[in-house]
């Protein structure tokens, strides 16, 4: 992953709608063997990536319904045209300042906090568009109220984090993407002496009994992710037809 400076990345799009809530979306390139590489086991790589643009599109279109909030996605430098071509010209596609999770987390509150008093940053997942709006807005009320904003994944990490100010030392250092990253996350705030609040636990989806949690809650609820929603149905089809085959073997 090539390393961009933040002023040349910030020149792709315009720099801010004026918008004090901000949430930015951690996105990569939907391509085969990129993205959510866990389920490799159980979908083929081009699966995978149709799956993951599913995700994305939903992702986006839940960041859109909130009101009064600026909708952003940062991504490895790598991917802007792909990002920007997927997300429209409404949609700010910022490249990351360095490789990796982390870079990008500290690429988010550097970019968008940067000289900005008490602007509410949030980043965000790219694979959890069946989150009710509701969190999100609670978790940016929350963010009023604290340095730092958490949303914990039951699996020991989390599915957003935001902050007003522009503080690294939170994501330095390893365990990013680990069943314990989100106690590093906090021993840091607390190192730093940041006060914390929380959003609603959620999951996201890594591995294949997740797709299967999606897909219960997804097949009573379609319109929270529709798009997912369609390719899960289809995932599901196959699968079953696959399993008749394999009896009638």
């Amino acid at each position: 992953m090539a390393q961009q400076s933040m002023e040349s990345s910030s020149e792709t799009v315009p720099r801010s709608s004026g918008s004090d809530r901000v949430l930015v979306i951690m996105a990569k390139a939907p391509r085969a063997g990129a993205v959510k590489t866990r389920l490799a086991s159980s979908l083929s790589p081009e699966a995978v990536s149709a799956f993951y643009c599913c995700l994305l599109d939903d992702t986006l279109a839940l960041a859109r319904r909130l009101g009064g909030v600026e909708v952003a996605i940062m991504c490895p430098e790598t991917d802007v045209n792909e990002l920007t071509q997927i997300a429209g010209n409404k949609t700010s596609v910022v490249a990351q300042n360095g490789a990796g999770l982390a870079a990008g987390l500290i690429s988010v509150f550097a970019h968008f906090t940067d000289g900005q008093q008490q602007r509410r940053t949030i980043a965000f997942n790219s694979d959890s568009p069946h989150l009710p709006s509701s969190v999100l807005e609670d978790a940016f009320e929350t963010l009023s109220a604290h340095d730092v904003v958490v949303g914990p994944t039951h699996d020991g990490g989390y599915y957003l984090v935001g902050a007003k100010a522009s503080h690294p030392a939170l994501f330095a250092g390893d365990g990013m993407g680990t069943s314990s990253a989100l106690d590093r996350l906090l021993s840091r705030a607390r190192a730093l002496h940041l006060s914390i609040g929380f959003a609603a636990p959620f999951y996201d989806v890594d591995v294949v009994d997740d797709l299967t949690r999606l897909a219960e809650e997804l097949r009573l609820a379609p319109a929270r992710a529709p798009r997912t929603a369609q390719w899960l149905r289809e995932w599901e089809l196959v699968t079953a037809q696959l399993r008749t085959r394999s009896r009638e073997l």
